[in-house]
């Protein structure tokens, strides 16, 4: 079986535009990945137009180590977001074929699963009036959906400092939604990369009676001796990983012992299996892993293949049925949410049980999408 080459799909919304692959072959089998990029969505696509003459076209889809090989390091220059992207939505669409083709879902080719369930927790469900009644409706709106794991930036345009009356305002929006969703609810307290350490630590501790299950990137994810700083002085897990691009350049945050969870996307880093090969890396330090999924359903259902086959594999973010719910339909078979049980049901479909339905996706084409997590009003992701 060989690639016979590749076409893209941008499903827009005001503020991200998802790019979905599918890599076609010679015996006719299809396989789709997907990722999402901000403001960089053209550079992906002709990053792609290029990769297809150099690494894709006549490539063994079989043969995932050595297409992602090649492709990352057969142009020379080092591999940031784009190429690692790039990677990502070829390894995922080649795995999918792989599966499809031995009847098989993708985690039982990466080891067979390590469970049946995998919980999910809601973001994009602040899309609301920032104000304590309303994310206390919100709040509460989620959990009838039967999410038992939410996450919130509960901090406006904060950026290096926070002042005490936007911190007691932000305070009274993680004590609006905790009464909301009760004690039992997982609340993860996102901070963007907002803060300095000073920062991060005295907010940390403002959170603390509200219980967060971590603090996601406390401080600008550069600079791991301030995450290490952070760490040291508060008593809650870390979280952080969404914005490092190659497995290898983990190896110094995991040697610092600064974190607890780590968040790489499977469409950033490199697709389904070097991600699997992080998770393994990180178990080794005790550390957990659970992916950041700001994607669609082809995204949702590769990282699920990740999950099911990872002993250290903690939980799932899911967007999809708050933020942009239409987008839904561009996917067959999307997974969903089990309202009885906050958890995504592992598939056993070939591959990755997904396809994409090319007429729905064309409802909703790229648009100049904008995310600033510095402007007023950003938790909209509304266009001005």
């Amino acid at each position: 079986m060989r690639i016979t080459g590749i076409s893209t799909h941008v499903v827009g919304t005001p503020w991200r535009n998802l790019t979905y692959v599918q890599v076609h072959t010679d015996e006719g089998l299809t396989g789709v990945g997907e990722t999402r990029m901000l403001g960089r969505t053209d550079a992906l696509l002709g990053y792609l137009r290029e990769a297809s003459a150099n690494h894709i076209n006549g490539s063994d889809p079989f043969a995932v180590e050595d297409l992602v090989k090649r492709m990352k390091y057969g142009d020379y220059g080092r591999a940031g977001e784009i190429v690692m992207s790039g990677i990502a939505v070829i390894e995922m669409a080649c795995w999918d074929i792989k599966g499809k083709a031995l009847g098989v879902p993708v985690w039982q080719l990466l080891g067979g699963k390590v469970t049946d369930r995998v919980k999910a927790y809601a973001n994009g469900w602040y899309t609301t009036e920032r104000t304590p009644e309303a994310y206390h409706k919100a709040a509460q709106g989620v959990v009838a959906r039967g999410y038992r794991a939410l996450k919130i930036d509960p901090f406006g345009t904060g950026h290096f400092e926070l002042g005490q009356e936007e911190t007691r305002y932000a305070v009274s929006l993680i004590e609006a939604v905790r009464d909301a969703i009760g004690p039992d609810t997982e609340l993860m307290l996102e901070m963007h990369g907002r803060f300095s350490p000073s920062t991060a630590v005295r907010i940390a501790r403002e959170m603390a009676p509200f219980r967060p299950a971590w603090l996601e990137e406390p401080v600008p994810p550069e600079n791991l001796k301030a995450l290490s700083k952070v760490a040291e002085k508060v008593d809650l897990p870390i979280a952080t990983g969404e914005r490092i691009h190659d497995r290898i350049e983990f190896r110094e945050l995991f040697e610092s012992q600064a974190v607890d969870i780590i968040q790489p996307d499977v469409g950033h880093i490199g697709g389904i299996l070097e991600t699997r090969k992080l998770a393994a890396t990180a178990e080794t330090h005790y550390t957990l892993i659970a992916p950041h999924n700001v994607g669609g359903s082809v995204l949702t259902a590769a990282s699920l293949q990740v999950a099911g086959c990872t002993p250290n594999f903690k939980i799932l973010e899911h967007f999809n049925d708050f933020a942009d719910a239409d987008i839904k339909k561009v996917v067959k078979g999307a997974p969903y949410v089990d309202p009885e049980t906050g958890c995504f049901e592992l598939s056993d479909a070939p591959g990755l049980g997904v396809e994409l339905d090319v007429d729905a996706a064309a409802e909703f084409p790229q648009q100049q999408a904008r995310f600033d997590l510095w402007a007023d009003g950003w938790e909209k992701r509304q266009p001005k």
